[in-house]
């Protein structure tokens, strides 16, 4: 039977997907030398937050999500990014795959959040694999065996590469969803004081907000 191991071995930004996307480099290696027909690998990708320490200024920017730092002791936990799933092709030893990790700049999603309140470094992330493996038998034909619930593999994604990611699907911008209500009264607002855009109304809305509470 297989004995099917798991490593990240780097991380690259996927140009011109119609979605921001990451690809993790995962070498999938059997130690028990069968040929392996197909993987159909399911991964849970963990952010694990309590593995890399936090300036001042990165606990400030987090407040929103960790609260105070003095708090972290119950609030800092590990965060479910996200499921993907791949399908390995054939292959005898090893092989390495690609595993597509969509992301979002919304700033109501909590990895979206953790991203963009870090300063520098590095991401722990924890990927836990499941699925199933389909392998050629000695005497002929296929063998289906389970994944075992154990496997996982650690990797320190650069913060450079979420930051690249999103300056090239997002350049000098953000991106900020609002509930309908909301935004229509934001585009009353923009309308009536004929601002002409979205950039200006919020700056005079803040300027508001700072001459009163001055």
């Amino acid at each position: 039977m297989p004995e099917l191991n798991f490593q990240i071995e780097g991380a690259e930004v996927v140009p011109y997907a119609a979605t921001p996307q990451i690809a993790l480099k995962l070498r999938v290696s059997n130690a028990t030398g069968e040929p392996i027909h197909t993987v159909a690998l399911r991964c849970q990708i963990q952010l694990e937050v309590t593995r890399r320490r936090y300036t001042a200024e990165e606990q400030e920017r987090l407040l929103d999500l960790f609260g105070e730092a003095d708090r972290w002791s119950q609030t800092l936990r590990s965060m479910l990014w996200t499921h993907v799933s791949v399908v390995v092709p054939s292959f005898e030893g090893s092989t390495v795959v690609d595993l597509i990790v969509p992301c979002t700049f919304d700033f109501n999603v909590g990895a979206t959040k953790y991203f963009h309140g870090l300063s520098g470094a590095e991401v722990p992330l924890c990927v836990m694999f499941s699925g199933t493996v389909f392998y050629a038998r000695p005497e002929g034909g296929l063998q289906v065996s389970p994944i075992p619930w154990d496997k996982e593999s650690r990797f320190k994604l650069p913060l450079s590469t979420w930051r690249s990611m999103m300056d090239a699907y997002y350049p000098n911008s953000a991106w900020l969803c609002l509930q309908r209500d909301a935004f229509e009264r934001l585009y009353q607002y923009k309308v009536q004081n004929g601002i002409p855009t979205w950039e200006q109304a919020l700056e005079r809305l803040l300027t508001v907000n700072e001459v009163v509470g001055s």
